[in-house]
């Protein structure tokens, strides 16, 4: 693997030989020499965070690893990409400049007009990068969204090296653009419009969902093959020796409360000792790692933190545990909480566990809502925010006890990625209920759904009476979600019906 960077500013020199590249494409018939059929390369696409966009990882690996070829990932950086892709000698990452990024702070009269240069900065960025800095490639494979200038770009590259034009489709991008400017916006119409006109221009198509596949059909002229999300083999419940070591990795992190103090962080005495063969979920002793049996239940949430998923559920379910557990053992606010958490440390069983809510992922409202918890007054719950890396985050979910999806998608299309990677786990989930959801959670056999933080409370109530040994409704979601992560994997469903479509568009050219 080989991962190259823009070294001359913005564009530098580079314009010239931009102009050169596109005049010979264009007095050649985009079929000069080095254009001919069978080149043996892919390129991938992604405007966005290569580390952060799982699928289009996959989809490197498995041109490399299953259909033989030299893929080259064109993608910003930020986040570490996963070890196999960095590791594969057939994948080179070529990373763009980021310009124009959210952190940065414009004056409000600007920012109408830097929010019409931003993608023209884009789009040349990816022409440059897609005609002039990657060898030619037999195909472009694009995520969409973002759309635009993505879809412009790698149709008008496509067309200069001579290349097959395949678009996965993951959402829509209006719809998304929809959620801060309103449906109604000029924007988001003329947003659409280029969605949908380039969106026909390509030569096939992948989508997520059968409902996607519909709607592409009926509303828009185009026919897509439907490719689930699958979890790749890094996605498997962890061993007990995974979780320990993981647990000790994450130590400092779990004993680090979001508020003052929470039934996680008040156990100082184990925060302070530092032993290497304790944690908060394990202990190790005589070489034998156990699992502690007045350990807090863990659940596990990733959220990219945008208007898409209202994390605001969770927060109102978490209290609503809290409160109602207290009702149900006939507490009230007299109790002393300090009191209760040494007895919780001391060994003291309860009907209903403690709580540990980690939170992963980046994004706007993080902050926000970090806020916000830190305003919580919660007895047996707790929240972490945490950033893992690749290799990591299956291990957490491997470990956790239930995964909570708050996705409820733009476009009412999609399936969120981070519910198979939970199965792929054997991680049970409740997730937010909307259209095409049950394409992926059957309900009762490996999850929950949920409209409202009343609802997930209850089941949260439900799923963990008895914890850890006596939960029985939690032991049978866990079953299904072993089953429907063990029926199928990445590289099957990829070979299934990714592989023929992307040889029978190669094979055109």
């Amino acid at each position: 693997m080989t991962i190259s960077g823009v070294n001359e500013g913005m564009f530098g020199s580079a314009d010239n030989d931009l102009v050169k590249e596109f005049m010979k494409n264009y007095k050649q018939g985009g079929r000069s020499n080095e254009m001919k059929r069978g080149r043996g390369r892919a390129c991938v696409v992604v405007l966005g965070d290569i580390g952060r966009s799982p699928r289009m990882q996959y989809h490197a690996l498995s041109l490399a690893n299953q259909a033989s070829l030299e893929v080259d990932i064109v993608a910003y950086g930020g986040s570490e990409p996963h070890t196999a892709l960095l590791a594969n000698p057939s994948i080179h990452i070529y990373v763009m400049k980021q310009w124009l990024t959210a952190s940065q702070s414009f004056p409000k009269i600007l920012k109408p007009i830097l929010l019409l240069l931003k993608p023209l900065v884009q789009f040349f960025m990816l022409l440059w990068f897609l005609c002039v800095k990657i060898p030619s490639p037999d195909i472009f494979i694009s995520q969409n969204p973002p759309s635009v200038p993505t879809l412009v770009a790698v149709k008008w590259a496509s067309w200069l090296r001579n290349s097959s034009f395949v678009i996965d489709w993951h959402n829509f991008g209006y719809t998304l653009l929809a959620l801060s400017l309103g449906r109604n916006s000029y924007f988001v119409s003329l947003y659409k419009w280029f969605e949908k006109h380039y969106g026909k221009m390509a030569d096939a198509s992948l989508c997520v969902t059968k409902a996607m596949q519909h709607e592409l059909a009926q509303n828009w002229g185009i026919n897509a093959t439907v490719l689930y999300d699958q979890p790749p083999d890094i996605f498997h419940p962890a061993s007990l020796e995974e979780r320990h070591k993981l647990f000790c990795r994450l130590n400092e992190d779990l004993f680090q409360p979001l508020g003052v103090r929470d039934c996680v962080s008040n156990g100082t005495s184990m925060r302070d000792s530092h032993h290497q063969n304790e944690t908060l979920f394990t202990k190790e002793v005589s070489s034998n790692i156990n699992l502690k049996p007045n350990r807090p239940a863990l659940v596990v949430s990733s959220t990219s933190w945008t208007p898409d998923e209202d994390f605001g559920i969770l927060l109102e379910a978490a209290v609503m545990y809290d409160r109602r557990v207290a009702a149900i053992l006939g507490e009230d606010d007299s109790v002393d909480e300090e009191v209760m958490w040494k007895d919780i440390f001391d060994g003291k069983q309860c009907l209903y566990p403690r709580l540990l809510f980690i939170i992963t992922g980046k994004g706007p409202e993080k902050e926000m809502y970090e806020a916000k918890i830190k305003r919580l007054k919660l007895k047996r719950v707790a929240f972490r925010t945490v950033w893992l890396s690749a290799d990591d985050y299956p291990l957490l979910l491997g470990s956790a006890d239930l995964g909570v999806c708050l996705h409820t998608s733009s476009s009412g299309l999609d399936l969120p990625m981070k519910v198979v990677d939970m199965f792929g786990c054997g991680l049970p989930v409740c997730a937010v209920s909307y259209s095409c959801i049950k394409e992926l959670v059957r309900v009762d056999k490996n999850g929950l759904l949920f409209s409202s933080s009343s609802e997930l409370a209850d089941e949260l109530l439900l799923l963990f009476k008895g914890f850890p040994d006596d939960c029985d409704s939690l032991k049978v979601l866990k079953y299904g979600a072993l089953e429907t992560g063990s029926s199928a994997r990445w590289t099957t469903e990829w070979e299934e019906h990714a592989k023929p479509l992307i040889t029978e568009v190669i094979s055109r050219f």
